[in-house]
């Protein structure tokens, strides 16, 4: 289990930072918690984890970059 930061979200995957490096086409579990105030609609509250692939990962300082795409499209 890993602490991210989401950096952007859509209906189709969300762009992530992580403080390890993944390994690319592994599917990972996301757990979103509920939106705040400034967030899109896009995430309903109570959101179930949701499956995605690693696509993509670019090392930057102490985090990795890491774009996700969804096993099935949210919203």
């Amino acid at each position: 289990m890993e602490l991210a930061k989401t950096l952007d979200v859509s209906a189709l995957g969300a762009f992530v930072t992580c403080p390890r490096p993944l390994v690319l086409n592994d599917i990972v579990t996301l757990t979103i918690p509920a939106p705040s105030i400034t967030s899109t609609a896009l995430v309903p509250a109570g959101m179930p984890p949701i499956q995605a692939r690693v696509k993509r990962q670019q090392e930057a300082g102490d985090v990795y970059l890491i774009g996700v795409e969804f096993l099935k499209p949210i919203g």
